[in-house]
């Protein structure tokens, strides 16, 4: 269960999805916590907002012999700052069934706000077998990962990057949903793409579902691990669409019969022609199902 110096997000006691320790700084009185606003669309109960500090994810003892994430959770420039339940379960998700596979990828995280899957998976890569990851992914000096936001989130992505020490690994990039993706995208060419609870804001769906499309695009055996939260009725529709789109996998997990209970979703999505031929799909943690509920 997860333990706190304080009360966490209301979205995150019921999971039991890793250890959690909370730091908070001089500035934690003055920040304080507000609840989520009622939404008439909600099926799902909006959260609750934490103040500034540090947060330490043991994610039960999956990265070792890694050392414990620190993340520095700040909403100030948006909710992206703080820790969700679905990056929870997909960072967990991917350390648990996938962490061979990835020490190999070439790997982007959309929407990484602190860049808690994006930054766990890295670590759990750098201390594989004890060595370290090699410094780039090539010659021309393109990481093995970028994690992505808006620019509201770069300076926060940089940060925790620094304080896990993963600056040679990992570069923080900024990625705007629904425009071309950045050159740097195109020259690394990912392969694994991450995205944990991207949607929530459904004037936004358009442009998600257009990156993730192109995404896809950039090769035959991409493979986007896709996380997010039921919390409104539109958030069906996103599906419905991207089912017209994407072959969409829903995904095996020893966690499922808990975060399913709370309307957290798992699936892996891959162009319709390349159906789930990748190897890192087929790998055991995904069941052989295209239709998601």
């Amino acid at each position: 269960m997860a333990t706190a110096s304080r009360a966490s997000s209301l979205e995150l006691n019921p999971l039991s999805v890793g250890d959690l320790h909370y730091h908070y700084g001089d500035n934690a009185s003055d920040a304080g916590s507000r609840n989520g606003d009622t939404d008439k669309d909600a099926i799902a109960p909006l959260p609750q907002y934490k103040a500034a500090g540090e947060t330490v994810v043991g994610f039960d003892g999956l990265l070792k012999p890694a050392p414990d994430l620190r993340l520095l959770e700040d909403l100030s420039e948006g909710c992206g700052g703080q820790l969700w339940p679905a990056g929870m379960i997909l960072a967990k998700h991917m350390l648990r069934y996938h962490r061979d596979d990835m020490a190999h990828a070439r790997i982007l995280e959309l929407g990484a706000g602190g860049g808690l899957v994006g930054l766990a998976v890295a670590l759990a890569n750098q201390h594989a077998d004890g060595r370290p990851a090699p410094e780039a992914a090539d010659t021309d000096n393109i990481p093995s990962m970028y994690i992505t936001d808006q620019l509201p989130m770069f300076a926060l992505m940089g940060h925790n990057i620094a304080l896990n020490g993963l600056q040679r690994d990992v570069q923080p990039l900024i990625l705007n949903w629904g425009e071309p993706l950045p050159d740097e995208v195109r020259k690394q060419q990912p392969n694994v793409i991450l995205a944990a609870d991207c949607v929530y804001f459904e004037p936004a769906f358009p442009l998600l579902l257009a990156t993730l499309e192109e995404l896809l695009a950039l090769a035959d055996d991409v493979v986007i691990y896709f996380c997010f939260k039921k919390r409104r009725r539109a958030d069906n529709q996103f599906i419905k669409k991207a089912q017209k789109k994407f072959c969409i996998t829903e995904v095996v997990d020893e966690d499922r019969p808990v975060f399913s209970r709370e309307g957290l979703f798992l699936y892996t999505f891959t162009r319709k022609e390349a159906k789930t031929t990748a190897k890192s799909v087929v790998a055991n943690g995904v069941k052989p199902k295209t239709q998601a509920k």
